[in-house]
């Protein structure tokens, strides 16, 4: 025993011992010693030499490169970072510059591009493709061409590039007639974009040519941080949850990443992915069409139980203070390997602009299996769909998040069995909600728009043992054992038809719990409710004022006084239905909801919605 714990000091102090800080610049050279005075030329030479306790330190400039980091830290003390240096703009593309376009007519110009400078992966032979991707009857390159940092649109055929017409669909009509098209045959691939008025000699113009920017091809390599740079332009593909997920920044089936203060965008998939690996599956409903997609999924589930999936060996990841745009399919997507995790303070917003293809994997955020993950503190907009926890999210929390100008929904809960928390958030879009799940507890909330709650009886899905991977059983969704507390409801267009509202809930197998809530603007109560407010006539006027980097919001309250509220606590919501677990903290210990969505102190008996400062009244607040 006395061996065994002096080995382990011996270890750690070596690798104390060996922490050292290298250096990157544009200026360097790989034959370099790394030191600040004799840096690298690449982030990949420094990774080669990177242990744990090390850190990267990258300078000024732009690196065109896919990082493969073959080592991670041992633990939270002995990391390895990354970072951009501080003050200095670090860009990692997965891109090159293109300039030497032959003019063709009008707007149109044309590159001829051998392909041995693809190496052995050309985005212009690889189609977009996947489990629950839809191509809309056309085929999809991972390859994108970008004119100063904004992707333009691919076309089916060259005409269509010589006559560009706006995409209808998307959410930049204008941006929509800048097209490109691609022909690859044995030896060149061949590439036709129309710059309007540009000049792409003249401007920066690039193709994407890597599918990753920061991704380690084997799993093992944990610990790392990722901190201070702009990620940009990588041929990302579709990232269903049956598959290896890859965005531009990918985890890789690892363990206690923290990935934090970059600016990511411009991906043709995924910005970040916390995903699987590729031998528990991949894409395996396209393989075998057989048996439903949901099964497939289940046991992908079990594979991933039986190759290593719990807290000791995945997940646990924090991504937090980044900007995130930009991206076609999703800001932040994740199957398995985003349980544990911390994602907050994050501004995700532009996601699916374009829509040229779509599928059942798009949103701001999309987790499957968010097992006790926090979600926190993120301002989404844009996204089309805000935040999609598909599948057990269970001791999941989403919380104090600014959700606005969405056009699917704010936030959907698809066949989860809880219990799941939603506190504290702020939804303005016209649906808040897409309900296809139970057990979860709504609490503190301002809805702005509508619910839409449907049930799922033709797909049973796993639940948990308590802060576990290891599945308990499996269920059909028959909605309820909901709880909803001390929330306010105002939409903006309560006349505004969606198939199926929160009335739905007396159908529903299971009860409910509800009190404290404020109904306004024709939001229909259900359920049994004791202590409520409901005022269809009165009109609260709420609107989102979007001023960049800064987001208020105004509405106007009455009659809150007159509700009787009590804090929610772990012990008031109880214990979700088919689980029998507890609304509780990821360390098992008791939750009481005593600050609102600004962090200030709420009273025993609080205020209903996310403020507890607001009263009868009209009210401005700044909530970013």
């Amino acid at each position: 025993m006395k061996k065994t714990v002096l080995s382990v000091v011996l270890i750690s102090c070596c690798i104390v011992s060996h922490a050292k800080e290298y250096h990157v610049s544009v200026k360097g050279n790989d034959a370099a010693s790394g030191a600040e005075s004799s840096p690298f030329r690449t982030i990949n030479r420094a990774a080669q030499a990177a242990y744990p306790g090390d850190v990267i330190t990258v300078h000024a400039g732009t690196y065109r490169e896919w990082v493969n980091p073959p080592r991670g830290g041992t633990n939270d003390d002995t990391r390895i970072v990354y970072r951009a240096a501080p003050g200095e703009r670090v860009e990692i593309k997965g891109s090159e510059v293109v300039n030497t376009w032959t003019k063709e007519a009008g707007g149109v110009w044309k590159v001829v591009l051998p392909n041995s400078i693809f190496g052995d992966y050309n985005p212009y032979t690889d189609l977009i493709y996947g489990d629950w991707f839809n191509g809309r009857g056309r085929v999809h390159h991972t390859g994108e061409v970008f004119l100063n940092n904004r992707s333009l649109y691919e076309k089916e055929t060259v005409d269509k590039v010589r006559n560009p017409e706006i995409f209808p669909d998307s959410k930049d009509p204008e941006a929509s007639k800048y097209t490109w098209y691609c022909e690859t045959d044995a030896e060149n691939t061949t590439v036709w974009a129309n710059f309007h008025q540009y000049n792409p000699n003249k401007e920066l113009v690039e193709i994407s040519v890597r599918r990753t920017c920061f991704y380690p091809e084997k799993p093992g390599v944990n610990y790392l941080t990722i901190q201070g740079f702009h990620i940009s332009e990588a041929a990302s593909q579709w990232a269903a949850p049956t598959a290896e997920q890859i965005g531009m920044i990918a985890t890789h089936w690892n363990k206690g990443w923290i990935i934090e203060n970059n600016v990511i965008s411009n991906a043709k998939c995924s910005g970040i992915t916390l995903g699987k690996e590729y031998s528990t599956g991949h894409n395996v409903w396209l393989a075998d069409r057989s048996i439903d997609g949901s099964l497939h999924y289940i046991e992908v589930t079990f594979r991933t139980l039986r190759n290593g999936w719990n807290r000791e060996n995945i997940g646990s990841h924090t991504v937090r203070n980044n900007e995130i745009f930009a991206c076609e399919q999703t800001g932040m997507c994740g199957s398995m390997g985003a349980a544990f995790s911390t994602v907050e303070n994050n501004y995700i917003h532009d996601i699916w602009v374009k829509r040229q293809f779509d599928g059942a994997e798009i949103a701001g955020i999309k987790f499957h299996a968010a097992i006790d993950t926090q979600i926190r503190n993120n301002r989404i907009c844009r996204t089309g769909r805000g935040i999609w926890l598909d599948w057990m999210a269970q001791g999941t929390r989403v919380s104090r998040n600014l959700l606005y100008d969405n056009d699917l929904e704010d936030l959907f809960m698809e066949v989860d069995h809880g219990p799941y928390l939603i506190d504290n958030n702020l939804l303005g879009s016209p649906v808040n909600v897409w309900n296809m799940s139970q057990g979860g507890a709504y609490v503190h909330n301002l809805f702005a728009g509508l619910f839409r709650i449907t049930q799922e009886k033709n797909r049973y899905t796993p639940y948990h043992l308590p802060h576990q991977t290891d599945v308990a059983g499996l269920s059909i969704i028959r909605n309820g054992d909901d709880r909803f507390y001390n929330n306010l409801f105002m939409p903006v267009e309560p006349d505004r038809k969606i198939d199926r509202g929160q009335p739905v809930y007396d159908s529903g197998a299971y009860p409910n719990f509800l009190d404290g809530n404020a109904w306004y603007h024709r939001a229909v109560p259900f359920g049994e409710e004791k202590h409520f407010v409901s005022q269809p006539d009165f009109d609260p006027g709420f609107r989102v004022d979007d001023r960049g980097k800064e987001v208020y919001v105004s509405f106007a309250v009455q009659g809150l006084g007159g509700i009787q509220t009590e804090t929610v606590t772990t012990e008031r919501l109880g214990r979700a239905k088919m689980p029998k677990a507890a609304y509780e903290q990821p360390d098992g210990t008791p939750i009481a909801i005593r600050s609102d969505y600004l962090g200030q102190s709420r009273s025993e008996h609080p205020v209903p919605g996310p403020f507890e400062q607001v009263k009868d009244g009209e009210i401005q607040l700044k909530v970013w």
